[in-house]
């Protein structure tokens, strides 16, 4: 079974700033959220958590996962999706004409710029991750789970979904909301459970 997540609230969340890979911690809140799903989720097994390498997700899957002895392996692949000049600033605030507003509202006119990531690269990275190494491992029946970012979880879900990119927005996943990707003999079933 294959499991995603995605990092408790930080400071950066509450202020609606777009953090793509700026690397922003948890805040108290985030911290808590994640304890809760800690205590929520408890009797999901796991064999083995990646994560990005970004502190708000690697610190959700470690306070999720403390005790288990299960393991958090980072990957880069796994990171959010990079905004270049875009991370920090307000989403709120973006004028009509802004690619971040596109992003949002309609992410198949987004046009990455100087600096951000397309969404081809974003899929592409994820793609390969989950080929690479979550597909092989849920071919022996293991169960993985993913702890993310919302843009790098709605790739993975969107892929395994076949959701078109005008509709990306709706594999969107909250603060550590733990949502239940069914895969059967390492071939994606168009199932996604929110638990």
């Amino acid at each position: 079974m294959l499991y995603i997540i995605r990092h408790g609230q930080t400071a950066w969340n509450v202020q609606r700033r777009l953090q793509g890979q700026t690397d922003i911690p948890l805040n108290e809140t985030g911290r808590a959220m994640a304890e809760k799903a800690r205590e929520e989720y408890r009797d999901i097994h796991f064999d083995i958590c990646f994560s990005s390498p970004l502190a708000r997700a690697r610190e959700t899957a470690e306070i999720l996962l403390e005790g288990t002895g299960v393991p958090v392996v980072t990957d880069r692949r796994l990171a959010e999706m990079c905004f270049g000049e875009y991370e920090g600033q307000n989403i709120d605030a973006q004028p009509e004409d802004s690619p971040i507003t596109a992003f949002f509202h309609a992410p198949e006119r987004y046009v990455p710029a100087r600096g951000a990531e397309s969404f081809e690269q974003l899929f592409a990275r994820t793609g390969q991750f989950l080929a690479e190494v979550a597909e092989p491992l849920l071919r022996q029946d293991k169960d993985v789970l993913i702890a993310g970012h919302i843009a790098m979880n709605a790739s993975i879900i969107c892929r395994i979904r076949d959701i078109p990119l005008e509709r990306f927005w709706t594999a969107g996943t909250d603060n550590c909301r733990l949502v239940r990707l069914i895969l059967n003999s390492g071939k994606t079933a168009k199932s996604c459970t929110c638990l």
